[in-house]
């Protein structure tokens, strides 16, 4: 029985993890009655009152009488088989004593990049128990490659506001209807249900098409990460909660920091996230001892930069995020020991798995948080001998031709302080030698002392002079 019990649990995460069904949760049904102010659903002695400037679309489940109802100047009510109005005959009704008027709620503000709006579920609408296996906060949302479902027998509207000009989806269903190709779709976009389900200046694009990569796709709503932290954020007071670890992690595309580990994988072409997903949840999350352990992974872009400064492009990794549910000291402590044994196997394993490298971080509850922890396989490690070897013989080669005169290098003179230091502090005399005349092409005196000075080279009086080419002595004298 506990084999039974085992394999049934594997199961569910396997199922869990390959999930990529999510499901719009609120609805603007009139019989739902957190869509009206009083909290319950209008009876018979009620006013119903809808805002008419308010744009709406109301399905209606089932048949109704009441006194009054005003309308909105746009909108629709979607109407089951039996459901209508009726008015009040003033008749007793014992579950309306005293007539309120009911006032719709708002839904302008549901927006589609709020990832608490949004729910996983089954292929088949069935929602999915919260299990081992979750998202980081902007896979949360419909990714580009998500079915998204709308309840049968719902309406809705939601916010369609995004830094996209298109959200990209493979599929949507709504009103029991899978809309699963371009053309399908835009035909329900030209119908007249669509302007009041949807609004917002994003615009929904059903591809119809999955991943086509085995290593999997990013979830594509980097873009509008800030507004599911916006909304994420509202929801929980506008702050993150207090973590005990030191120094938390920050996942990319989450939100908050967490304790426990992350895991970024840099992987070849022969990588499958979804075969690899698989042997991480049969082979070590669904151990025992790792009970309360939860895992996240997928891939994402991590954004590279020049100098720290200059967004220059992105790479592609694996994030595995870990997170457990130890409390004190002990908060992270399971998932950091999870993630030693991938790194582990990452190590022995990981070329046949298609990871060329992978890095570990942790925090935890205890003192020693914060520790770093990387592997880097074959490939990676050839690649940083090799290129180390070869700027060791490029230098070697300049420095060869430079010996053998063979190429000049530039130098550069930088004057020393102790140089500066040394000059006199006065310039030197003058010399009584003079200076030669570049339009006079005389030869030196020679510096032999026994040969004789010509006289007119002679020094007089101990002046500085200079023969004149121009001026002949001889012509004054006269």
């Amino acid at each position: 029985m506990k084999h039974l019990l085992f394999l049934l649990g594997v199961l569910q995460l396997l199922a869990a993890a390959a999930a990529v069904y999510k499901q719009w949760i609120p609805n603007t049904n009139f019989e739902t009655a957190s869509n009206w102010d009083k909290g319950r659903v209008p009876c018979a002695s009620d006013v119903v009152h809808f805002e008419k400037n308010k744009v709406i679309s109301v399905f209606v489940r089932s048949p109704h009488t009441l006194t009054d109802m005003y309308l909105p100047l746009n909108g629709e009510f979607v109407l089951a088989s039996g459901a209508g109005f009726a008015a009040f005959d003033g008749s007793w009704d014992p579950g309306c004593d005293s007539g309120v008027t009911a006032r719709f709620a708002n839904a302008e503000d549901r927006a589609w990049f709020d990832p608490t709006l949004w729910q996983v579920v089954s292929p088949s609408g069935e929602l999915e128990p919260s299990g081992r296996i979750f998202s980081v906060d902007e896979e949360c949302v419909p990714c580009h490659y998500d079915d998204v479902i709308f309840q049968p027998q719902t309406s809705f509207r939601v916010n369609t506001d995004s830094s996209q000009q298109e959200i990209h989806l493979r599929s949507i269903s709504l009103m029991g209807q899978e809309l699963s190709s371009p053309e399908a779709w835009a035909g329900y976009l030209r119908g007249s249900s669509a302007p009041l389900q949807f609004h917002g200046n994003g615009t929904l694009q059903v591809t119809g098409t999955g991943c086509p990569d085995k290593s999997g796709c990013a979830c594509g709503n980097t873009l509008d990460g800030h507004r599911i932290c916006t909304a994420l954020l509202r929801a929980s007071g506008s702050r993150c909660p207090a973590l005990t670890c030191r120094n938390p992690l920050q996942p990319l595309g989450h939100c908050c920091g967490v304790c426990g580990a992350t895991i970024r994988l840099d992987f070849t072409p022969d990588f499958d996230l979804q075969k690899y997903r698989d042997r991480l949840v049969q082979a070590l999350l669904s151990q025992p001892k790792y009970a309360g352990v939860r895992m996240a992974i997928s891939k994402v872009h991590k954004a590279q930069t020049f100098l720290g400064l200059i967004p220059r492009s992105s790479t592609p990794l694996i994030q595995i995020v870990l997170i457990d549910d130890g409390a004190g000291a002990q908060t992270g402590t399971a998932a950091a020991q999870l993630a030693a044994d991938v790194m582990e196997d990452v190590a022995q394993h990981g070329e046949a798995l298609g990871i060329s490298s992978g890095k570990m971080e942790v925090a935890t509850g205890s003192t020693f948080s914060g520790q770093v922890e990387s592997h880097e396989l074959g490939r990676t490690t050839a690649g940083t001998v090799f290129g180390l070897l070869f700027s060791l013989l490029l230098f070697g080669g300049i420095l060869f031709l430079h010996k053998k005169g063979k190429l000049r290098l530039p130098t550069l003179h930088i004057p020393r302080p102790w140089d500066r230091a040394e000059d006199p502090a006065s310039p030197e005399p003058a010399s009584d030698k003079g200076f030669d005349n570049p339009m006079f092409d005389v030869e030196p005196p020679s510096a032999d002392p026994g040969e004789e000075m010509p006289q007119e080279m002679a020094p007089k009086d101990d002046q500085v002079f200079y023969l004149n080419p121009l001026y002949d002595a001889s012509e004054m004298e006269t």
